[in-house]
């Protein structure tokens, strides 16, 4: 990554936004025209023809992108993606390419404008996803309702002359995104499966990319580039190797789908966003706008508490750096200079504590959030004690039940910065 994208490198959170013409009918986005997948459960089979076809009655007339963008700059969320192009073709912008887009809808309006416009008047980072996939375009081939079931590794081949068309028209599009919105910080790429790398031209796509945006980020679904990992709802394990990210749905859905009301738990949510900053990755959180523009009301309902949180402990999580190794410390933890942040996901029986740390250099232990002092104590081989002048230790933090948060608990270790005489931590 350039200088100029290490903002993402410490963003720790983000908002994903899947939005199509089929939210207006309770859809999830694209896949129902296919029949499902199985990683979807409340997923429609709805017939193509009845999909593609509420394409023209979308009108949100209760769009707002500034109420997203207030959202999201609430939350401490760095950047924000916005699905321009799904699977299903259906363009949220205005596009010389096709007429299956926002503009010939009854809102007419240039959706993903709006989004950029909102976004940057709040100094948001924008993130447009792109899909590779077309399954309305006729020379993608088109998904029709002879191709159902949906099996991965069986997808109609396109004549070369149908792909060649194919190709000019997904580049157009991809050129029209970054050449006539500004300034664009992410593009998110998804649907990549369904073709080699070499069908996609992935590398002439991407040296276009670069022409045109040359410090832009692109995830690691464009086959064979990439700046980052994108890891689909889940925690790695162990963190990947280079910079990554974790996008993750309220529910069980990307887009609006009322019949799905198996939504995750703000404490739930708060300890995914502690693990993930834990590792050093980036908790990209989704949101499903209805058919109206507005994001579903249980949705908002669930991130007030998430937010409630961000507003006393956002400095434990954004612009925050991995902390301790998970044998110094049973949790996650960050960092920042020289403070250590502890996450306390389940309750403590009476102490926490903290092991291989420079005990005579830590100068403060605090609850984040009120900022009240922790009776705390340390010790160490008592040969270090006398001998060394910067002894590493084991430091043990009292924390009452009273103390605790609801959510997840956050505990501040301030450790004095070395000296030209004493070696660094």
């Amino acid at each position: 990554m350039t200088q100029e994208n290490n903002w993402f490198e410490t963003a720790r959170l983000g908002m994903f936004v899947h939005w199509s013409h089929s939210s207006q009918c309770g859809y999830e986005v694209s896949w129902p025209l296919v029949g499902g997948v199985f990683s979807l459960p409340y997923c429609q089979d709805v017939p193509v023809a009845d999909y593609h076809r509420t394409a023209q009655t979308f009108n949100p007339t209760e769009y707002n992108p500034q109420t997203w963008a207030n959202l999201a700059k609430r939350l401490g969320m760095q950047y924000v993606i916005l699905t321009a192009k799904h699977h299903d073709g259906f363009s949220l912008f205005h596009t010389q390419q096709s007429d299956f887009s926002i503009e010939y809808a009854p809102y007419k309006k240039d959706i993903v404008r709006e989004f950029v416009e909102a976004m940057r008047a709040e100094g948001l980072r924008i993130g447009l996803y792109f899909s590779l996939i077309d399954w309305h375009y006729p020379d993608y081939p088109a998904f029709t309702e002879a191709d159902k079931p949906y099996q991965f590794g069986k997808f109609r081949q396109p004549t070369s002359s149908q792909w060649e068309r194919y190709l000019e028209f997904m580049f157009a599009q991809v050129k029209e995104l970054l050449s006539n919105y500004g300034k664009i910080d992410l593009l998110w790429f998804d649907g990549g499966w369904e073709r080699k790398p070499e069908q996609w031209q992935a590398r002439q796509l991407h040296e276009m990319i670069r022409s045109l945006q040359p410090h832009l980020l692109i995830n690691d679904r464009l086959p064979g580039f990439g700046d980052f990992d994108t890891c689909e709802q889940f925690i790695p394990p162990q963190p990947p190797q280079r910079t990554w990210e974790a996008c993750l749905t309220l529910n069980e859905s990307w887009g609006y789908n009322p019949k799905d009301t198996h939504f995750k738990s703000a404490r739930q949510l708060i300890h995914t966003l502690c693990e993930v900053a834990g590792k050093g990755g980036n908790l990209l959180l989704n949101v499903s706008p209805t058919g109206n523009g507005k994001i579903q009301s249980e949705q908002l309902d669930l991130l007030q508490f998430v937010e409630a949180w961000m507003a006393v402990h956002a400095q434990s999580i954004v612009g925050t750096l991995p902390g301790l190794e998970p044998w110094q410390f049973y949790g996650p933890s960050t960092r920042r200079g020289n403070r250590f942040y502890l996450f306390l996901l389940m309750k403590p029986y009476d102490s926490v504590t903290v092991r291989g740390i420079p005990i005579k250099r830590i100068q403060a232990v605090a609850m984040v959030g009120g900022g009240q002092p922790l009776e705390h104590s340390t010790r160490c081989a008592i040969v270090d004690s006398m001998l060394s002048a910067d002894p590493l230790g084991e430091l043990t933090i009292q924390v009452s039940e009273e103390a605790l948060n609801p959510y997840a608990t956050v505990i501040a270790v301030d450790i004095a910065p070395v000296n030209d005489t004493i070696r660094k931590i």
